[in-house]
């Protein structure tokens, strides 16, 4: 244990390292009064906390942090990526083996949406890989059905809004042609919610195939839908030096 983790560490990061959920989400139950220290609710995210501490979380004591792994699922189209929908609709996580620790997803996509989804039982990797300040690109095929306008796809490069959405550079290539559709390959930095659908609806295109076949350094490779597979504990460390040096 390093000096810093010996001298504490925030308590949203804290329950995020134990796999609970984000470390946003803990923030979120925090504010909501389901977090206790000591045997008082806390109030404010704003805590430090040591291992000495006795931490309740949804009046459950706080499990240890377990190592931290990662999975590259192949995701589906028609899974929702949560634990539980409102609607009832089958979820990426009741599809895993149940052998499995509990996983949060890096990210989401959304229910028709297929291709590589990495989830991870360390909330604070998570939120890491999420952020765009991390860099990671996130590499798609799209299938458009409509008129591909060349130079409008490298104008994405520039940026577009939509509906009053700020969307950051775009790269964006034709692949092929097939009758009335089309193949592209796309390129995000960021990945705000429904983004390619979006920028395609803006561009006339209407998407009618999703899949995301890379996230950072992680391919989805020749993985069968359906399957999840561990990334080896070094390759992981090594890929995401940033986060594990913070940590």
């Amino acid at each position: 244990m390093n000096e810093e983790k010996h001298k504490g560490e925030r308590i949203a990061k804290k329950i995020a390292r134990a796999g609970l959920c984000s470390r946003r989400q803990a923030e979120t139950w925090i504010e909501q009064g389901r977090v206790k220290i000591n045997g008082n609710i806390l109030k404010t995210p704003a805590c430090i906390v040591t291992n000495e501490d006795n931490i309740e979380v949804n009046g459950k004591p706080l499990p240890s942090a377990s190592a931290t792994r990662l999975f590259i699922y192949h995701k589906p189209a028609g899974l929702v990526t949560s634990h539980k929908d409102e609607r009832g609709r089958p979820t990426v996580f009741d599809r895993l083996p149940s052998e499995l620790p509990r996983l949060i997803s890096v990210g989401r996509l959304d229910l028709n949406t297929e291709g590589l989804l990495l989830l991870t039982n360390d909330g604070g990797l998570s939120r890491y890989l999420e952020l765009p300040s991390t860099g990671w690109k996130r590499r798609y095929r799209v299938r458009v059905h409509g008129k591909v306008n060349e130079e409008k796809l490298t104008n994405l490069k520039r940026g577009i809004t939509v509906d009053g959405v700020n969307y950051r550079s775009i790269d964006a290539s034709l692949d092929n042609v097939q009758g009335t559709n089309s193949w592209l390959t796309i390129v995000l930095r960021e990945g705000k919610n429904r983004e390619i659908r979006r920028v395609m609806e803006a561009l006339k295109l209407k998407v009618n195939r999703l899949i995301r076949i890379s996230y950072g350094s992680f391919d989805l490779g020749k993985l069968e839908k359906g399957n999840i597979q561990e990334i080896k504990n070094q390759v992981m460390k090594e890929q995401i030096k940033g986060y594990f040096k913070e940590n």
